[in-house]
């Protein structure tokens, strides 16, 4: 039985009008639609509706088109299988009742799958998936502030452009540079370093202090770990010795004791 048919069966046995049914929230004519089939109801709708029906959301989705691939691709995501979970989502109609849920989970498989071709090189194909995951997740009011963060994380690794690390938090672009710093992706470390809000921080000009020695050039390095002397004695020791200036390395030695 289709869902405008349930609802009219249940309104029928509750004894209710189609305008005693829509009280405030819906109009006549709205519920005359969802009735006759010509319109699906939202999901908040039809949670109105099953209340004040006196029924569970369950029993007037468990016979829509897509409830049960929406089921299964449910189960393939929680065995951890992303792939599969989005051919199935993917084959749905659309359905206002269920497109919400949906376009949450097509997002969650993209942004699962894009980490997964990131790690194994393919990048255009991880683009491809991170654009899907906005796309889907603009269609959402369930997509989240954490699912973002996590898309433009994985942008940011394909390419450091500075429109997208621009949105994200500096302790993020922090730990990202350190990263690129441990891996010998110098430039990219001083692409993140360059994106952060906060240049003037002790970990921020440490980390730059790093780069620039590793790149060999002390005096600019010595510079920054100024900036966070307490922290970097020893660094410091090593730059004015390369300098040459072995008074000041004498005092940053001298200050480790």
């Amino acid at each position: 039985m289709e869902l405008g048919q349930l609802l009219k069966q249940a309104r029928l046995e509750a004894g209710l009008s189609q305008r005693q049914l829509c009280g405030e929230k819906i109009t006549r004519n709205m519920l005359s639609q969802i009735e006759n089939g010509s319109a699906r109801p939202s999901m908040e709708t039809l949670r109105y509706l099953a209340g004040r029906l006196e029924k569970p959301i369950s029993f007037f989705l468990e016979e829509a088109p897509n409830q049960a691939p929406l089921r299964q691709a449910r189960e393939a995501w929680s065995r951890n299988d992303p792939s599969a979970a989005l051919e199935i989502l993917d084959s749905l109609s659309p359905d206002s009742a269920l497109d919400a849920e949906a376009n949450l989970l097509r997002s969650l498989c993209c942004l699962a799958m894009a980490q997964n071709a990131l790690s194994d090189g393919h990048i255009p194909y991880a683009r491809t998936l991170l654009e899907r995951s906005s796309a889907a997740g603009s269609k959402t009011p369930y997509y989240t502030a954490e699912m973002e963060r996590k898309r433009l994380l994985l942008l940011a690794q394909l390419q450091p452009d500075p429109d997208i690390l621009a949105q994200l938090p500096d302790d993020e672009l922090l730990l990202r540079a350190k990263a690129a710093y441990l891996a010998g992706e110098l430039d990219r470390c001083t692409a993140l370093l360059d994106s952060c809000t906060d240049q003037v921080s002790p970990d921020w000009s440490i980390l730059r202090g790093d780069v620039c020695f590793a790149s060999e050039d002390y005096a600019q390095a010595r510079e920054y770990y100024q900036k966070a002397e307490d922290r970097r004695l020893r660094q410091l020791e090593k730059c004015c010795e390369k300098l040459g200036d072995y008074k000041m390395a004498y005092y940053y030695a001298c200050k480790q004791r």
